[in-house]
């Protein structure tokens, strides 16, 4: 198979990344990536899908990978403004129906373009929308955690002290390769004008739970939600509560039948999407939904 295209494009005044897998005329994916991550995670999932026919669209959210830091991080930071990258970049590449697949942060993403309460037109372009361990509501105390790594990042004077870094913080993705490893560290490191080394997204996109503290707690939008839903759930996850999966299952795509929840062994938040057990249920649920 081919190696990806990357490509950059200018949509609400911000410059976007994002890499295009597979043929062109294929059905599409759109891959979005975590909080603190990169395009680079989806590489694996991308990798299946392409090989099986499919287009896979995989951005850099702003403040990320290769995509612009926001100048305006209050404003820019948050799902609704991700939303409306995601419409620009639809509209651009003129994607008139996708199969959405989230983790975390991408996930809330694709909750908020599929109900098309921001905006009505993403609502019948999303055929199917895949939450990879993301819910309506996230944990408190699992946010916290997030933000006591991703708001102060750490820097190291070498990239395997950084590569340790991340095998400790991710470990909870479930099992990765030592070359996977190396590739997650060298596709999301920058180095900063001391010469150390630090992970490669804007401290500042953190000010997302500080100036939009309720910006997770979109059940209004799951409601909205008319495409199937495949919700996978590390069984470790402590960003997605029991609690909150049965209230998933009683409303919105839950109480009309359109949902589908896989706990998935072996991980916490999140599952990498990186092995046969997370890839081959992702592919039969997006193959079901059809177009």
């Amino acid at each position: 198979m081919n190696a990806p295209s990357s490509n950059y494009l200018q949509i609400a005044g911000r410059e976007v990344h994002w890499l295009d897998w597979g043929p062109r005329d294929g059905p599409v994916v759109v891959a979005w990536h975590g909080l603190a991550r990169t395009c680079r995670d989806m590489d694996e999932l991308a990798r299946h899908f392409a090989e099986r026919g499919f287009r896979v669209i995989c951005p850099d959210t702003i403040g990320r990978g290769l995509s612009q830091w926001s100048p305006a991080p209050d404003e820019d930071y948050q799902l609704s403004f991700y939303g409306r990258l995601a419409l620009g970049l639809f509209d651009a590449l003129k994607l008139a129906r996708v199969h959405w697949i989230g983790t975390s942060m991408g996930g809330a993403i694709g909750m908020v373009c599929a109900s098309g309460l921001l905006e009505a037109t993403m609502k019948p372009r999303i055929a199917s929308l895949v939450l990879n361990d993301n819910a309506p509501q996230i944990a408190a105390a699992a946010v916290e955690r997030i933000r006591s790594y991703a708001g102060h990042p750490p820097a190291f004077d070498t990239v395997v002290e950084l590569e340790q870094f991340f095998r400790t913080v991710y470990k909870p993705y479930g099992w990765l390769s030592d070359a996977q490893w190396r590739r997650l560290t060298e596709s999301s490191t920058r180095r900063l004008p001391d010469g150390r080394v630090t992970p490669h997204y804007d401290p500042a996109m953190v000010r997302q739970f500080e100036a939009h503290p309720d910006d997770y707690l979109v059940w209004q939008h799951y409601d909205a939600i008319e495409a199937p839903v495949l919700c996978l759930r590390g069984v470790d996850s402590d960003l997605v509560l029991p609690e909150t999966l049965a209230e998933m299952r009683s409303r919105g795509p839950g109480a009309a039948g359109r949902l589908q929840i896989i706990e998935v062994p072996g991980c916490g938040h999140a599952p990498a999407l990186n092995v046969p057990g997370h890839l081959a249920p992702i592919e039969a649920f997006v193959r079901a939904a059809g177009m």
